[in-house]
Order: structure tokens, then C-alpha cells, then sequence
């Protein structure tokens, strides 16, 4: 065991002494191949021989690459080199050996910016492999895109905006999410990457989630889930959380349009959630009961407490029976509307002027005799939708004489014409 530890020890001492001689001799004006060939030996020499002497050599041949004696043609071209076999390395050694070459770079970063992209990409999949979610963000920040002398490709900037943001959400971040994504919204529109479009897309979908914009969340997983070059699960999973995003929404015209949009989807009932849907959609009321298995589905951000205490689920389901009641109901008390929401009189009164005040619903509030009273939709409109019902029955039955007797079906036509 000694003898090797001795043998370790040599092979540094040698190492460190090629490395002075290689500066001396690049300070000198050796030739820029011979210098780098010299360079690459050394390296690989020290890649095989391994060994609890590996960090100390690596770091080594770092401090001695980006010495400012040598030429910038050679350190930028071996920097590359070296930063690929960062790959072949254990993770805890690349992790120790990338931030040293960081540090030691960092006075001369603009010289080396092609070469601090490779190891902080490199470095930010070590610690996404250790879940270290934020610490992977950071480095990737530290990528001057934007800044820098480097003119990096849209699709490399769009692909690094994109995993910045995807990276702040797993460590549920989503304001510092947000300000990636909107940097990546820039670019979006100038590739030509379908791949990079759908990550674009599913990640802003996911920003929106979290954020709580769960109806325009909704629209755009809605779209993911029509998207072919997604995988078959994957586009369920997206048909899946727009369902959720719906059902949590806050009640209105817009959750009613999306409601519609995926009751009318043969895909949805394959959802476990598929029997709250139909009931919103019907406006049917929702108890609590109904509510278990569904919260089973929803994201830890999603199971999140407002100001009134109540889950965003309850609130959601609360919002859709009060709209639902105002179509059973003329008129209800506070108490009795408690009652039917399941929750307390007062928080029953508050939620309905506040959307009486949003305009989410229509009526007035009583607050002497304590009553809701609901508006009567007006009868034009309904008179309207009863008509444009009446002549779409009636043009599907012309459709199905016509199919069953088109012959027929020529000669009335030709008589009417006649008349």
C-alpha cells in the first residue's frame, strides 16, 4: 500500500514538473502543435493513472492551462478537450474538478466563454442527477447568453431558458420560473425545433399552473395533448392536468367554454376525474364526498390554503355549487345557502358578492332579510338559443331522409322549386 502511495506521489511530482517545463516552453514560442500535443499527453496520462491523486494533478493542469503565458489558441482548444472528458469522471470528482476550473477562470471568463458553457452544463446534469434542483438553476444563470462576446444559436439560448425555467419549478419556484420562461418566449417564435416548441409549451403550461392561472393553464395543456409528436401517455398526462386545471379554475364563462371543450372529448372518459367534470358541466352540486379520490390527483402546489382558509379545490367546488344553485333557485337565505355549499353562512355570503362583484354571476344581496336573490337570465338570448336548437334538429332530419332517401329527397326539392 505504501509503495503505491509513493508511486502516486512521483507521478504528481513528474506531472507538475512537464506542466512547468510546458509554460516555459509555450512563453518561449515553441510551436502551438507540438506544445498542445505535449499538453494532451500529459492529460491522458493523467486520466489513466487514476488513483486518490487524480483532483490535485486535474487541478493542476487546469492552473497550468489558463496561466496567462500561455497562447490563447492552445488553452481554449485543450479547455475543450478537457471539459469533455469531465464526462468520464465519477460525479463527485467532475462536481470538485468543474468548480475549481470555474474559479480559476472566472478573472478570465469572456476568453473562455464556449468552454464555461460546456462545464456549467455539464455541472448543472450532476446535480439535477443529485435533485439538487436550485443548485443546477444557478449554474446555468451563471451562462452569460445574452451578455457575453459569444453569439450562441437561438435553439442553444431557447433550450437553456427552457431548463433554467423547468429546474426553478421542480424546486417550486415559479416567480424565478416565470422570468426564464419569458426570456424563452422571445425566442420561441425563431426556431424551427418542433421538439423545442412543445418543451416550450409544456413548461409555460406548467408555469401557468403553478401560478395559479389555471384556466389559461388548462388551454395550453389542452393543446400538448392534440400535439403527434408527443408519446401517446404523455399526451393523456397533458389531456389529464388540463382537466384538473379546469375543475380548479375559478367559476365563469371561461372555465364554462373549457368545461364544454372537454366534456365533448371521447378521450376524457378514459380520466379517473371524468365524473366531476360531468357534474360541473351539468351544474349539477358537488359534495364533499365526491371530492376524495379526485384531490388524490392534485400536485402539492395544487392542495395550496387561500386567505379564507379553504383549500383551492374547495373554493373551486364551492364557486361551481353557488352558480349551480342560482339556476335552481329564485332566491336563498344565507343559512340555507350555507347549508347547500356546505360551508358557513358568512363565508357563503362573502363568496357570492364577490362574484356577483367580479360579474361571474348574476344577482343581488339582501343583507337586511339575508338573502341572495338571483337574476332571471333574460329571455331574448334563451329564445334565441331555443330557435338555433329547433333548426339544428330539424336540418339533422332533413340529413337523414336525404341519406336514406335521396331519390325522394330530389323530387320534393324540384316541386318546392316548381311552386
Amino acid at each position: 500500500m505504501r509503495l503505491w502511495e509513493n508511486s502516486c506521489i512521483k507521478m504528481a511530482t513528474s506531472i507538475r514538473q512537464q506542466l512547468s517545463q510546458l509554460a516555459s516552453l509555450s512563453h518561449s514560442g515553441g510551436s502551438h502543435k507540438e506544445v498542445t500535443e505535449k499538453y494532451r499527453g500529459i492529460l491522458e496520462t493523467i486520466l489513466k493513472t487514476g488513483g486518490s491523486d487524480l483532483v490535485p494533478c486535474l487541478q493542476a493542469f487546469v492552473e497550468a492551462l489558463v496561466n496567462e503565458n500561455v497562447s490563447l489558441v492552445i488553452s481554449r482548444q485543450l479547455l475543450s478537450d478537457f471539459c469533455s472528458h469531465l464526462s468520464k469522471l465519477s460525479d463527485p470528482l467532475a462536481k470538485q474538478v468543474a468548480h475549481f476550473t470555474l474559479e480559476k477562470v472566472h478573472t478570465r471568463v469572456i476568453s473562455f466563454e464556449e468552454q464555461v458553457a460546456a462545464i456549467r452544463q455539464h455541472l448543472a446534469d450532476i446535480y439535477e442527477r443529485e435533485l439538487s434542483w436550485r443548485e443546477a438553476a444557478n449554474v446555468l444563470v451563471g451562462i452569460p447568453l445574452e451578455t457575453g462576446q459569444k453569439q450562441y444559436a437561438t435553439d442553444y439560448k431557447l433550450e437553456t431558458y427552457l431548463k433554467i425555467a423547468r429546474l426553478y419549478l421542480e424546486d417550486e419556484d415559479p416567480v424565478q420560473a416565470e422570468a426564464y420562461i419569458n426570456r424563452a418566449s422571445l425566442l420561441q417564435a425563431d426556431t424551427k425545433n418542433e421538439e423545442l416548441q412543445i418543451h416550450y409549451k409544456a413548461c409555460y403550461a406548467r408555469v401557468l399552473d403553478y401560478r395559479r392561472k389555471f384556466i389559461e393553464a388548462a388551454v395550453r395543456y389542452n393543446e400538448l395533448s392534440f400535439r403527434t409528436l408527443i408519446a401517446e401517455d404523455e399526451r393523456l398526462t397533458s389531456l389529464k392536468n388540463a382537466l384538473i386545471c379546469t375543475i380548479l379554475a375559478s367559476a365563469g364563462q371561461q372555465r364554462s367554454r373549457m368545461l364544454a371543450t372537454l366534456f365533448k372529448d371521447e378521450r376524457c372518459q378514459q380520466l379517473p376525474a371524468y365524473h366531476i367534470l360531468e357534474k360541473m358541466y351539468l351544474d349539477r352540486i358537488i359534495r364533499s364526498s365526491d371530492l376524495q379520490e379526485f384531490a388524490s390527483y392534485l400536485q402539492s402546489h395544487q392542495k395550496a390554503v387561500t386567505s379564507d382558509g379553504s383549500t383551492i379545490l374547495d373554493r373551486a367546488v364551492i364557486e361551481h355549487n353557488l352558480l349551480s344553485a342560482s339556476k335552481l333557485y329564485n332566491n336563498i337565505s344565507f343559512g340555507e345557502l350555507g347549508s347547500l355549499l356546505e360551508i358557513p353562512s358568512t363565508k357563503a355570503e362573502k363568496i357570492a358578492s364577490q362574484m356577483i362583484t367580479e360579474e361571474r354571476m348574476n344577482g343581488c344581496i339582501d343583507q337586511i332579510d339575508s338573502i341572495v336573490h338571483f337574476e332571471d337570465r333574460e329571455a331574448l338570448p334563451t329564445w334565441d338559443k331555443q330557435i338555433q336548437s329547433l333548426c339544428f334538429q330539424v336540418n339533422q332530419i332533413i340529413e337523414k331522409i336525404d341519406q336514406t332517401a335521396p331519390d325522394w329527397m330530389v323530387k320534393f326539392m324540384e316541386s318546392q322549386m316548381a311552386q
